[in-house]
């Protein structure tokens, strides 16, 4: 029994040397996403009946986030996706935002997609991506926002 404690010992340091070395994956980020983003917004429309799925990909979208004005969406808006600003509240242990649009009619029928609602979304300091789904998981809204300035 002494033996094998014995012969143990170095591959023990050794894992425990190797365990507590550097990681290539980057350190989560302590607070939400703010600032200003560029990127895509992609729009997946499952048809129930057909099964065929429609895509509509807008580029040159832009997002400014910061807690204190809020958040405000710009850009190629013209055609699938209102341009919208409002408030925003970011749950970090639920990964989630929940967008308040001030644009939103209040007839509660848009004639295109604002940004409202709760997103989930990842955040690596760079790279915001946000997805939410529409009803009976047919259709999902997702955005790819890079960082581009505070």
């Amino acid at each position: 029994m002494k033996r094998i404690l014995l012969y143990s010992i170095p591959f023990l340091l050794l894992a425990a040397i190797i365990g507590c070395g550097p990681s290539s994956t980057p350190a989560p980020q302590v607070g939400g996403p703010e600032g200003t983003f560029n990127g895509t917004f992609t729009f997946y429309h499952l048809h129930e009946k057909t099964g065929v799925t429609d895509t509509t990909v807008l580029p040159n979208l832009q997002l400014q986030l910061e807690q204190s004005t809020g958040y405000k969406l710009s850009g190629d808006t013209s055609t699938v996706l209102a341009a919208s600003y409002g408030s925003y509240l970011v749950s970090i242990p639920y990964t989630t935002i929940n967008f308040l649009d001030k644009t939103y009619p209040a007839t509660g029928t848009p004639s295109k997609i604002h940004l409202v609602g709760i997103y989930s979304y990842s955040w690596d300091g760079t790279n915001l991506v946000m997805t939410s789904y529409g009803a009976y998981d047919t259709l999902a809204y997702h955005y790819v926002l890079k960082k581009i300035g505070n």
